[in-house]
């Protein structure tokens, strides 16, 4: 897909022209869709943001033969007024695994590594290492505690947001703890796996796990504005995200200050999360990305196959496979870190992509905010296919898959 921002300048005023749009207008929408669904589709979004009090939103919706919607609602400063465009930055959280489970079937495709490998092999000290899988780990089946749910943790992260944590300090607050069930026993959501699955990465690779994915995963698909932060900077342009500090006991994201309040958690330090939820991107990008990551585009077939074998999850409607989520017929993943939440799922069947992204993780009425405007948007466009995230078993403030009151995040 050529995006708009690295296109020629002529083709680029060209594009502006056909779209009717100019200046400050090209950040804000793209539609092509007919002028009746639009309205529709502008009068589902802004009726649920108000419901739900969502500060700004972007979404975009692209089906090929049918047309494109993309637009931006609300505000990216509270304190400025700032409106929200659709060039702005936002942490992505849990859909960063897609990208660190893409990077570990790589190895697998190349013969470095096989998914029925013992995490052990790779990685000292797991609990029940020698006989839990690098397969298990990507479909949630290993059966570690997540440290995200740990209590020093939490009050760690609280103490100091901006603080940088290793991932082996994650692993430590994770082991300080039995598994919760065998390995491959059942299904349960936890941060854990993917911190895992970084490491082994760097471990058979020789790179920082930041370092590999824009190699191997950014680059050959030209994803100019993803990136895996080390630090608590946010490129520009961003917007600002905010988290209602006084919701936190229900997740594992944490959300508590002793006088309570909603703060703008932009430049909160996302290490904690690591290669299971600290990436930054954009709608472009995530644009080219779930198309990508549906069609296994940096994958081989066998392997795309063995990823997209979705197992029950004890969520009705709700499978998940390698690092990837199935809801209805939407495949893909949504994410949440403090102060931000993202939805970046496809329609197979339409080759519909649908990108949401939000600068608020407060849930509106148990509901994740990403949801209610995914759900919003779908019944408009896609009516037979609504995406609706059901409550998942156990709670998820960090970007967690099935729930919407947790996107598998962090």
């Amino acid at each position: 897909m050529i995006r708009l921002r690295v296109v020629p300048a002529i083709l680029a005023a060209l594009l502006l022209v056909a779209t009717g749009l100019t200046g400050a207008q090209a950040h804000t929408a793209r539609q092509e869709f007919d002028p009746a669904l639009v309205e529709a589709l502008d009068r589902a979004v802004e009726d649920t943001m108000r419901e739900a009090g969502i500060p700004g939103a972007i979404v975009g919706i692209r089906i090929p033969g049918r047309g494109t919607y993309e637009k931006a609602f609300g505000v990216a400063d509270k304190s400025t007024g700032a409106p929200m465009r659709t060039d702005l930055h936002m942490r992505i959280g849990s859909v960063t695994k897609t990208f660190t489970v893409t990077g570990l079937l790589q190895l697998v495709d190349q013969g470095r590594v096989g998914l029925d490998d013992p995490v052990g092999r790779y990685v000292e000290g797991v609990p029940a290492g020698d006989r839990i899988t690098l397969r298990q780990l990507a479909d949630m089946r290993s059966g570690l505690f997540d440290y995200s749910e740990d209590e020093e943790w939490r009050k760690s992260l609280l103490a100091d947001p901006q603080q940088t944590f290793a991932p082996r300090q994650l692993l430590d607050y994770a082991f300080a703890h039995p598994p919760n069930f065998p390995p491959g026993s059942r299904w349960e959501y936890s941060n854990t796996n993917t911190i895992l699955l970084g490491l082994v990465i760097e471990k058979v690779t020789g790179q920082r796990l930041e370092d590999y994915l824009r190699q191997r995963v950014y680059s050959p698909l030209r994803l100019g504005q993803t990136s895996f932060p080390t630090d608590d900077t946010m490129p520009e342009p961003y917007a600002h995200g905010y988290t209602d500090y006084t919701d936190y006991t229900k997740s594992g994201t944490t959300k508590a200050t002793p006088s309570g309040g909603t703060l703008d958690a932009a430049d909160w330090n996302p290490s904690w999360a690591w290669a299971a939820g600290a990436m930054i991107s954009d709608l472009g990008d995530l644009n080219t990305w779930v198309p990508a990551l549906a069609d296994g585009r940096l994958l081989s077939p066998a392997t795309q196959k063995e990823r997209l074998k979705f197992g029950p999850t004890g969520v009705p409607e709700v499978g998940y496979g390698l690092g990837i989520m199935r809801v209805g017929n939407w495949i893909g993943h949504n994410g949440e870190l403090p102060g931000y939440e993202t939805l970046a799922v496809r329609l197979p069947s339409q080759r519909a992509t649908l990108v949401i992204l939000v600068n608020s993780d407060t849930d509106h009425r148990g509901r994740s905010l990403s949801t209610l405007l995914g759900r919003a948007v779908t019944e408009v466009v896609t009516p037979r296919n609504v995406f609706d995230l059901p409550t998942a078993p156990q709670p998820e403030k960090t970007s967690p898959p099935p729930s919407p009151t947790a996107s598998p995040t962090p």
